[in-house]
C-alpha cells in the first residue's frame, strides 16, 4: 500500500532526513511512504512552467497514486493546521483514499483560537465566542476545523493527537507511527 506523508515537513531546514524517517516507518509496517518531494516518474522539472505550478502538479500525481494518506496537522503558524495539507487531505477523502491524520499538539481547536486571537475574543449574549469583527468560533471540542475531523471521521480513519515538547513538535514521530500501524492492520 502506497501512503503519501502530507504536512508542512517539506518546510523543515532538513525535510530530506524527515522524509527517510517516515519512509522507514512506513517500510518497517509493510507500507510505502511518499514524501512530497520526492521525485515522481510522469513529472520531472518543466522549465517552462511555474516552480510552483510544477509542485503542485508532481504532488497532486503523487496522491493519485497513493493508496491512503497521514497528514501532519500539528498546527503551523497559526491554531490551525497547515492550509496546503489541509488541501491534500480533502483532495485524497474526494478521490475516495484512506484518510488519517496528527497532530503533536493536544489541545482543542477551541483554546488554541482563543490563544491565537487573544484580548478580542469574548462570549456573546448566548454564550458563544466571538472574535474581534463579531464572527463565531468554531467550539465543537475537536483538534481542528470540524471538515478535517469529519473528513477523517467519514473516511474510516484516525486523528492521533499528542502533547509533546515544543523542542520535539516537528521531529517527534510517535503519532505518526500510531498512524501507520493503523493503516497497516486496516490494508490486511
Amino acid at each position: 500500500m502506497k501512503v503519501y506523508l502530507a504536512g508542512p515537513d517539506v518546510f523543515l531546514p532538513d525535510p530530506i532526513t524527515m522524509a527517510e524517517r517516515k519512509r522507514s516507518l512506513c517500510a518497517a509496517h509493510g507500507l510505502t511512504g511518499i514524501f512530497p518531494v520526492d521525485a515522481h516518474p510522469q513529472h520531472p522539472e518543466e522549465a517552462e512552467v511555474p516552480r510552483w505550478l510544477w509542485i503542485y502538479r508532481r504532488n497532486e500525481a503523487h496522491m493519485r497514486d497513493a493508496d491512503a494518506v497521514i497528514a501532519n496537522l500539528t498546527p503551523f503558524r497559526g491554531p490551525s493546521a497547515d492550509a496546503g495539507t489541509v488541501y491534500e487531505l480533502g483532495f485524497m477523502r474526494a478521490l475516495g483514499k484512506l484518510v488519517l491524520g496528527y497532530s503533536n499538539v493536544a489541545a482543542d481547536f477551541v483554546p488554541r483560537n482563543l490563544g491565537f486571537l487573544g484580548r478580542s475574543a469574548r462570549r456573546d449574549a448566548e454564550g458563544r465566542w466571538r472574535d474581534g469583527m463579531d464572527m463565531a468560533v468554531e467550539d465543537f471540542g475537536l483538534a481542528d476545523n470540524l471538515m478535517i475531523d469529519g473528513g477523517i471521521k467519514e473516511a474510516g480513519g484516525i486523528f492521533v493527537r499528542r502533547d509533546v515538547p515544543e523542542s520535539a513538535r516537528w521531529t517527534d514521530l510517535a503519532a505518526f507511527e500510531t498512524c501507520v500501524r493503523t493503516l497497516a492492520a486496516l490494508s490486511r
